[in-house]
């Protein structure tokens, strides 16, 4: 009986000639890794969306408005902010025009 059980454990034809080994792992890790496929690559897709100013998170969204844009800035202001940057406009046209801006600019209601 010892001798049955101990050659029984000592070959990987135990069982009926069936011994998984390893292998029962690769197919979890395989579902899990096209998840996080997913997960990332919508998540990129999102993030270039964002950045370009294309998708829900552009200026034409739905989740646009006023309060969007890149640091928190309405589209305008970034537009005369670009072309102060670009030399079009001096200091004193820049301050002038972005003080009407804000002043004109509704903002959202927290």
């Amino acid at each position: 009986m010892l001798t049955t059980f101990a050659s029984a454990l000592a070959h990987p034809v135990a069982y009926g000639g069936w011994w998984p080994g390893p292998w029962f792992l690769l197919f979890p890790l395989f579902w899990f890794l096209v998840v996080v496929g997913f997960i990332v690559f919508f998540a990129t897709r999102r993030r270039r969306w964002a950045a370009t100013g294309r998708g829900p998170w552009g200026p034409s969204g739905p989740w646009s408005g006023p309060w969007s844009g890149p640091v928190g800035r309405s589209p305008a202001t970034a537009v005369l902010a670009e072309r102060f940057a670009r030399g079009e406009i001096d200091e004193a046209e820049y301050r002038a025009r972005l003080e009407t801006l804000l002043a004109t600019e509704q903002r959202p209601q927290a």
